[in-house]
């Protein structure tokens, strides 16, 4: 496994811990379950856009555009995550709990290649586009 897809799981363990704390904080607060879950979703994302923007691809990449990219990208994870617990608990009477683990891999897998190569891609400014130790970027004369 690639030292990026190690960061990128550990972003998601974060973001877990994060959602799940907000969400906790939100229902203690009196929020209803659908806003508690609204928020905590929304914190998580947050940690995981700006973790896997500075640490996972290192990327300069900043403003509208790679914040559109990644809120399409987890938006797409988050409703192909809910269609495949859907197909495993009513297609495939998978329990509840497991039905998220078949859910989930693949889906992961499939976000970490959008955030690797549109979110947050190679070249250019952010991760490639950066000298490496020592190095210097050539000037147009």
């Amino acid at each position: 496994m690639t030292g990026q897809a190690i960061r990128y799981l550990l972003v998601g363990v974060s973001n877990t811990v994060i959602t799940l704390a907000a969400y906790a904080l939100a229902i203690a607060a009196g929020a209803p379950p659908v806003v508690a879950s609204v928020v905590a979703f929304s914190a998580g994302a947050v940690n995981g856009y700006r973790l896997n923007r500075s640490w996972t691809f290192r990327s300069d990449l900043r403003g509208l555009r790679p914040a559109a990219r990644y809120l399409a990208m987890i938006t797409l994870g988050l409703g192909l995550n809910a269609l495949g617990v859907r197909l495993a608990v009513h297609g495939a009477e998978v329990p509840k709990i497991a039905a998220e683990l078949v859910a989930l891999p693949p889906v992961t897998l499939m976000t970490f290649v959008l955030a690797r190569t549109w979110v947050f891609p190679p070249g250019g400014p952010g991760r490639g586009g950066r000298p490496g130790p020592g190095g210097a970027v050539p000037r147009p004369r």
